[in-house]
């Protein structure tokens, strides 16, 4: 009896979290309500708050989601990541891979990555967050360009902060006007600006 009772919990949370997500998608992070949430999840707002304390709540427990989908996380160590070693070997055969796996998640985190990205940007908690990912990223190439000894040490931070900036312009590209992936030149373009600048 208590198993069932679990798995009706963890369906209703599920239930609202991906509501949550596709009217984030829909109607943007700062216009959607509590009330909002409930209504199409079909529960109360007396249900919501049974699961999170607040609509940021939730927003932090999707960010969870995201992380794993992007594997990244609070058991995750940064030092073995594929980006690490990517960077240090250097070439085009070690970081085109890395990116089009990259690229390949793009359909499955766009509403993760444009409801974060909003609700950065009014959020203060959710914005220190969105940045610390990012800066992770950064400090994993900053890594693989020290291992592999490359570069003035005082220039690899900032080659770091270009390179995302690169994956992340291109990305929100895409998440406004998507293109084929495999066909468009974009990620092409894109390993050739990684490998000069970090290889």
């Amino acid at each position: 009896m208590g198993g069932h009772r679990e798995l009706q919990k963890e369906a209703t949370r599920r239930r609202i979290l991906t509501t949550a997500l596709a009217l984030f998608s829909e109607r943007g992070y700062a216009t959607t309500t509590i009330d909002d949430i409930a209504r199409a999840a079909s529960t109360t707002r007396v249900t919501f708050y049974a699961y999170f304390d607040s609509r940021r709540d939730l927003m932090l427990a999707l960010i969870g989601e995201l992380d794993v989908l992007v594997d990244r996380g609070p058991d995750r160590d940064p030092a073995s990541s594929g980006l690490v070693e990517a960077v240090r070997i250097g070439t085009i055969e070690s970081l085109g891979p890395w990116l089009r796996d990259q690229a390949a998640r793009w359909p499955t985190i766009k509403p993760y990555m444009i409801a974060a990205a909003e609700a950065s940007a009014i959020d203060s908690e959710i914005r220190e967050l969105y940045v610390a990912w990012f800066d992770e990223i950064i400090s994993e190439i900053e890594t693989g360009l020290t291992l592999a000894d490359r570069f003035a040490p005082e220039s690899r931070r900032y080659r770091g902060e270009l390179a995302i900036a690169q994956l992340d312009h291109l990305a929100r590209h895409w998440m406004r006007e998507p293109w084929d992936i495999d066909e468009s030149p974009a990620i092409g373009v894109l390993i050739e600006s990684w490998t000069k600048l970090l290889g």
